[in-house]
């Protein structure tokens, strides 16, 4: 489903979040500013977003993972990398999905086929969620700059964020959102090619605009 054009009245958009930490909160709030309606979720409850969705307002509520990916027209998944067995599958069948997850070895455990470059992590949402239509996005950015560091279309300087994705669809929706929140976007490819924005990569959490960040793209070494 196409993101909304922004400034006409259509009926409106749910999108689902399942993970409600920086980036997904940011979102969140984001979302909800910008006329869609918001349910997100996250592992312990939705007893526990009480405050957030208070504060997200009238157009969010809380829910459990499997109810936000089934009340989604699409949805993002940001959470854990090493939880990502546990996003339910069978209700983003067929729906976009934004993925802004990272490895942090740190915190996930070792996962061999990434150390040994065998693939992506933004493959690996795909694999689990192998009937939706995954885009990689969101994941370079500090989740407080996501809502402060938007511009207008044409302004010089205006950051970029990358996406990739192997579904059409997918990618045009990632690079409308970011257009909505203010930011361009540079197209990586399919997801084969989207370690190149990963962890410890030149284009990884740094402001850029779009041709530094194309310059980065390619600077970027496996």
């Amino acid at each position: 489903m196409p993101a909304r054009t922004p400034g006409v009245a259509t009926d409106m958009t749910t999108v689902g979040i399942i993970g409600a930490g920086h980036i997904g909160s940011a979102l969140a709030e984001g979302l909800v500013n910008r006329g869609y309606e918001v349910v997100i979720s996250n592992s312990r409850g939705p007893e526990t977003l009480a405050d957030l969705v208070a504060r997200l307002g009238a157009t969010a509520r809380a829910a459990t993972p499997a109810e936000a990916a089934e009340a989604a027209d699409w949805a993002i998944v940001t959470v854990p990398l090493k939880a990502i067995d546990d996003i339910p599958a069978a209700p983003l069948a067929g729906k976009i999905v934004l993925d802004t997850n990272n490895y942090y070895w740190e915190r996930d455990g070792h996962i061999v086929a990434l150390d040994d470059k065998q693939t992506t992590t933004t493959q690996m949402v795909q694999d689990h969620l192998a009937g939706a239509h995954v885009v990689k996005a969101f994941n370079h950015i500090p989740a407080a700059a996501i809502l402060t560091d938007g511009a207008p279309e044409g302004t010089p300087g205006r950051r970029a964020l990358a996406i990739a994705s192997d579904h059409a669809d997918a990618a045009a929706l990632a690079s409308a959102v970011y257009d909505e929140f203010g930011f361009d976007t540079v197209d990586i490819g399919s997801v084969a090619e989207s370690w190149r924005v990963e962890r410890d990569q030149p284009a990884y959490v740094v402001r850029q605009d779009a041709d530094e960040l194309r310059a980065n793209l390619a600077r970027a070494t496996r």
